[in-house]
């Protein structure tokens, strides 16, 4: 960490110096044109004076070559700097395809992390260097913000939807994480630290198993046995509710006509709000989750439903079938009605 006051944070990310540099140019013209303008207040508001009280100003004519170039110059500026800003603000939104992926809740006060591994954190965060990081998040209560000065990223979290972000650390060392949502009368104590490590540190870290759970993956298998939901999604098919085998990230089509894409906001979606989104095929005969799964918890049954692959997948513990990946998480056994097929997840 840095001591004194330093004028930026520390810059340990490989996108903190693209940030950085974007917002030196813009300080850097903004006080150049405001010096400029200034000046020239200044010495048109003396050259051209009253010098006497009879005095009576002269007519001119505008100068269409100046008139041309005060446009062009500044139009140039604008939208250089739009598509510099737009480029930094694509990087940063969109994280590469080998990022680890990690969950993050927010609470009045604290922020909890679950890394795929099992390892749960409060207001700490344990990294390596040289690995990008994707951070999915939402909010059990209030709006919050998660921010890392010193990677330059942060990201609103919401409740009742996941939002995401990321970050490559590139120095290791400890950092400072803050809520940057004012977020209720204890919102300046929701802050924690960031401990960037080699990536050797971090095996080591990892394999310490401090507050260490079941994977993500398979706590959610777990949960999903536990709860009833294999015994409508069926592995093989022909349950009451679609196989979730290798449904998520591909396109589901619905009772509606519509196609939406199985992601982990629709999956969510699905079982706290089952009628919302019905699969083409099946009856809305799904109860709903909502106020009995935490968000915690619904993470960990979008991790199981995501390691669900196309030809294997992790086998929930239980009697009945596992399920596979689809949109919906759980199902209570309910006798479908006469010609039904199955049920939404």
């Amino acid at each position: 960490m840095q001591s004194g006051f330093p004028l930026f944070p520390e810059a340990a990310s490989t996108m903190a110096g693209q940030v950085d540099a974007l917002y030196v140019f813009l300080v850097a013209m903004s006080a150049f044109f405001s010096l400029l303008i200034a000046a020239s207040v200044v010495y048109c508001a003396v050259r051209y004076r009253r010098r006497s009280p009879d005095e009576v100003g002269g007519s001119f004519h505008a100068s269409m070559v100046l008139e041309v170039t005060w446009t062009i110059i500044p139009l140039g500026i604008v939208l250089f700097l739009f598509f510099w800003g737009a480029r930094v603000f694509f990087l940063q939104v969109e994280p590469p395809a080998n990022a680890l992926e990690l969950t993050a809740t927010g609470k009045q006060w604290m922020w909890r992390f679950q890394h795929p591994e099992g390892q749960r954190e409060i207001n700490a965060l344990h990294v390596p260097t040289g690995q990008p990081i994707r951070v999915e998040m939402i909010s059990e209560d209030v709006l919050h913000s998660l921010y890392f000065p010193a990677f330059r990223t942060k990201m609103d979290v919401v409740p009742g939807r996941y939002t995401t972000l990321w970050f490559e650390a590139t120095k290791p060392g400890t950092y400072h994480l803050f809520c940057a949502e004012y977020c209720g009368t204890q919102h300046s104590g929701m802050v924690g630290w960031v401990e960037v490590m080699t990536p050797e540190d971090y095996e080591h870290w990892l394999a310490g198993g401090a507050a260490a759970d079941k994977p993500a993956a398979a706590a959610g298998a777990d949960l999903f046995a536990s709860i009833g939901c294999n015994t409508c999604h069926v592995e093989q098919g022909g349950g009451r509710a679609p196989s979730l085998r290798g449904v998520f990230g591909k396109q589901v089509q619905l009772t509606n006509g519509q196609t939406v894409v199985a992601d982990a906001s629709y999956l969510r979606r699905s079982i706290l709000e089952p009628p919302a989104d019905v699969v083409a095929g099946y009856q809305p005969i799904m109860p709903t989750y909502k106020g009995q799964i935490s968000e915690e918890n619904l993470f960990k049954l979008i991790a199981y439903i995501k390691s669900l692959g196309e030809a294997g997948g992790t086998p929930a513990p239980a009697a009945a079938p596992a399920a596979a990946a689809a949109p919906l998480a759980a199902v209570a056994p309910v006798a479908p009605a006469a010609g039904t097929e199955g049920v939404h997840p």
